[in-house]
């Protein structure tokens, strides 16, 4: 259904680019790749050559305008690296054993806010790690020190998301002051206790979205994708290239060492008009298993865009105006296929094991920079490609390649993958939640001719997600929370629905949901609430009221209870002296399920509860706030 009303829609937005070759109507393989630079010097002239350019045209434009007698402002030259923070002014593993992180892919750790090593929870939490015992039935603080290295000013640099492997702690954050992301090791000793090894700066913009997080772990290997923005017009670029420098008391921006040399930056056979805008996208991986951490930069010189995804191999990244890039893990040539429309975020995108690239696109969608991906509008349709098809940027997907799909009503569209299906629909997202009798979600058979199932919903569409092989749809309709469980057989329906009175969902984050499976067909979801009517927005700063906890028995949803934040324990930024991160753009609340135990994260509580056949009741909590722990734990 919807496909031969909607086709000519595809057609249209396949068609958008209106350069490139179409690919031929077959997924053979091509071995073709991105072309790298050939030396210094030939990546060297080619900024020449735009700067030069640049200056004829506006001499030219200045002699017209003379002949005339008119005057002419130079035109101001644009930002090299958007301030995406300065309108809030001072706002904003061991993963082989049990994880605590709602990751989009098995086996990519995505960085959070809180982890399990061992017998320890790790959060980062206001620019500070903190480790929490939870062994022998226990519930205890045991260590905290600052989440930036000795000498590092925290004053403007952001402190958001973290990852563990073996015994180090690695704290991701972006420091405007100095104008990179940082990361700083740690080393987690097995009694809990955090030692500061070392702090490194990787020179970027700013990679903060709404939806998105900046890093992931696969094995040892920390992966960035750090967009750079460049200005064509201002002199050799190559100075704010890739480059890591580790810190020290007094480092200086000359210690910074290029990762990305010439000879691994790569750019399409086609010309580029550099008044687009220029980027240098760029994938970093580091090594965490070396006693020294090292990185290694590959580069993609191109139009901006602001939308990435990471699969296990590939770091995909979509150019609005141009189309795909697929770079490599392993450090090989990236390739490119032109493409039409834009993703929303990271969850438009599927690696699937069929070896083919699904992406849900929109006409006028603005990527996942900030909160962009709490907008867009125009048509929408499904892209499939076999990975087969990226070449050297020559190659456009064909109109074939795309499925128009149905329109939704609402701000923030809301898509996920689970099974073989897309899911999608459209919610308030950090707005205040509305009424939405007449809400609706799609599911979409993309890898068996893309068909479109319309079902209709009580409810907005907030969040998607996984229940084992079927899914649920979670938005508020007004002041209520509704839980609507869609059985994802071969015709796809709603199974069930469970309303939770006067709530509202209090994270936006995909980390801030998770379900514990017990079996094909039952587990534990939880997720953390606030009141009815309010907007998730304020996860920004106030942690949420509740952690809700929902039983599913064969898609049938009920309420096992609460574990409920205690009233008056809300720890404004100078109560507890926060120096740096004293937004909570990551959110602070959180489910987690630990080996058949049940805790709840609330801002700076722990809350463990008890599951019975009369529900959920409080066992023990505990603070591991600053000031709750100075007399007991030295910082």
């Amino acid at each position: 259904m919807y496909r031969n009303a909607l086709s000519i829609v595809a057609a249209a937005l396949a068609l958008h680019l209106g350069t490139g070759a179409a690919l031929a109507n077959s997924p053979t393989a091509s071995h073709k790749t991105l072309t790298a630079f050939a030396s210094e010097a030939e990546l060297s002239e080619l900024f020449r050559g735009w700067a030069e350019e640049y200056r004829k045209k506006m001499s030219e434009q200045r002699s017209r305008r003379d002949a005339a007698g008119q005057s002419m402002d130079m035109a101001s030259k644009p930002a090299s690296a958007p301030q995406a923070l300065a309108s809030m002014g001072a706002a904003k593993s061991e993963a082989a054993a049990e994880s605590v992180t709602n990751v989009q892919h098995a086996g990519v750790d995505e960085g959070g806010i809180v982890k399990l090593h061992g017998d320890h929870l790790v959060i980062l939490r206001r620019g500070r790690l903190f480790t929490v015992a939870v062994n022998d039935k226990q519930l205890k603080p045991v260590s905290y020190a600052d989440a930036y290295g000795e000498g590092v000013a925290p004053g403007g640099a952001w402190y958001d998301e973290m990852l563990l492997w073996g015994n180090t702690v690695a704290v991701i954050g972006y420091s405007y002051a100095r104008g990179g992301t940082e990361i700083g090791l740690f080393e987690l000793s097995k009694s809990g206790q955090l030692t500061h090894k070392s702090t490194h700066h990787l020179r970027s913009n700013d990679y903060y979205s709404s939806r998105n997080y900046a890093s992931r772990l696969i094995g040892s290997k920390l992966v960035f994708y750090t967009p750079l923005y460049l200005n064509p017009w201002g002199g050799l670029p190559t100075g704010s290239f890739p480059a890591l420098r580790k810190w020290r008391p007094g480092a200086t921006p000359a210690e910074f060492k290029r990762i990305a040399p010439a000879t691994r930056i790569y750019r399409s056979d086609e010309g580029m008009d550099p008044q687009q805008g220029v980027a240098l996208h760029s994938v970093t991986v580091c090594d965490l298993a070396k006693a020294e951490m090292t990185c290694d930069s590959t580069a993609v010189l191109g139009q901006p865009g602001r939308v990435f995804y990471v699969s296990p191999g590939s770091v995909y990244v979509w150019n609005v105006r141009s189309g795909i890039f697929r770079i490599p893990l392993d450090g090989s040539a990236p390739s490119m296929l032109k493409a039409s429309g834009s993703p929303v975020d990271q969850f438009s995108f599927l690696e699937g094991e069929d070896g083919h690239l699904n992406v849900l696109v929109r006409a006028h969608g603005r990527g996942d920079g900030m909160w962009a991906a709490e907008s867009g509008s125009g048509a929408l349709a499904m892209l499939r490609v076999p990975l087969a098809a990226f070449s050297d940027g020559r190659d456009a997907a064909p109109a074939w390649a795309y499925r128009a799909l149905p329109k939704v009503q609402g701000h923030a569209l809301q898509n996920r993958y689970v099974g073989n299906y897309l899911l999608y629909g459209a919610g308030a997202g950090w707005r205040r939640p509305q009424a939405a009798n007449d809400g609706r979600i799609y599911a979409v058979d993309y890898a068996r001719g893309a068909q479109a199932y319309e079902l209709p919903l009580s409810h907005g569409v907030d969040r998607i997600e996984a229940l084992g092989a079927n899914a649920v749809a979670v938005g508020s309709n007004g002041r209520d929370l509704h839980f609507t469980s869609l059985r994802l057989a071969r015709i796809p329906v709603s199974a069930s629905s469970y309303v939770r009175a006067n709530a509202s969902q209090g994270e936006t984050r995909s980390h801030g949901f998770f379900y514990k499976a017990e079996n094909e067909n039952a587990g534990l979801v939880g997720l953390p609430i606030i009141g009815g009517g309010e907007s998730a927005g304020r996860q920004l700063r106030r942690e949420s009221a509740s952690l809700l906890y929902l039983r599913n028995e064969a898609l049938s949803l009920t309420e096992i209870g609460t574990l409920d934040s205690r009233a008056g324990a809300r720890i404004d930024p100078s109560a507890d002296r926060c120096k740096a991160s004293c937004v909570d753009w990551y959110g602070n609340s959180r489910p987690l399920f630990l080996r058949n135990r049940v805790f709840a994260l609330l801002g700076y509580e722990i809350v463990e509860g008890r599951v019975n056949a009369g529900g959920i009741s409080e066992l023990r909590r505990i603070s591991f706030a600053p000031h709750a722990q100075v007399d007991e734990i030295a910082p």
